[in-house]
């Protein structure tokens, strides 16, 4: 009996020092991380990943678990700043930063409308998001963020759905360097050339696509 005792203690022991499992992420999304500020994902995100438009809160349901785990860790460095998220992203720990990321990814995405850059754009928000302007060198949202603003890879979230306020804000942020975690500087770029009217109208042209 003394071998299997001594199995039994190891499972137990190894079972106390194990890291954070992907299953752990769901928890760590509707009650919040170990550490006190580690604050539930849902209480801003919602339930089901679709964010709180009102308060500023994106859309988060569904999107890749690289960018989201990305994002975090950005608030965590200061190249995204937000005086709610900083304090949320400090108090997890990588495991767990890991873990609910890849549980918000497992959540139902938006359905989005096929949208190519054949259709003649109306208005200004759908004609900045697939036609660009480059006689002021800004390419077309849809070149980097897919047909319809759905999303490509780890490197371009969906636009497509996500709350108008919320895309509005990260623009601005882009234009005054309060938040600068895009590659090359192209994301800052862009939102300098757009003017206010462009950058309401885009947002709200993305916010109104997808269900």
């Amino acid at each position: 009996m003394r071998p299997f005792k001594h199995l039994i203690y190891g499972g137990l022991l190894a079972a106390a020092i194990s890291p954070v499992m992907a299953d752990d992420g769901e928890k760590i999304y509707k009650q919040g991380g170990a550490q006190p500020g580690a604050l539930a994902c849902m209480t801003c995100h919602m339930p089901d990943g679709r964010g709180m438009d009102a308060g500023g809160f994106p859309k988060i349901a569904g999107d890749s678990a690289v960018y989201l785990a990305k994002q975090i860790h950005d608030f965590k460095n200061s190249s995204r700043e937000n005086p709610i998220m900083l304090p949320i992203a400090s108090a997890l720990t990588d495991a767990e930063i890991t873990a609910v990321t890849r549980y918000m990814a497992s959540l139902p995405k938006f359905e989005v409308p096929e949208i190519t850059r054949a259709k003649t754009p109306e208005g200004l928000g759908e004609t900045i998001a697939i036609r660009g302007d480059w006689s002021r060198s800004i390419p077309e949202c849809v070149a980097c963020h897919g047909p319809g603003g759905v999303g490509v890879g780890d490197t371009f979230p969906p636009l497509a759905g996500q709350g108008s306020k919320y895309l509005a804000s990260q623009l601005r942020a882009w234009q005054q360097g309060t938040r600068k975690n895009d590659q090359d500087d192209l994301m800052g770029h862009i939102a300098r050339s757009l003017t206010e009217e462009e950058i309401i109208a885009v947002a709200d042209y993305f916010a109104g696509l997808g269900k």
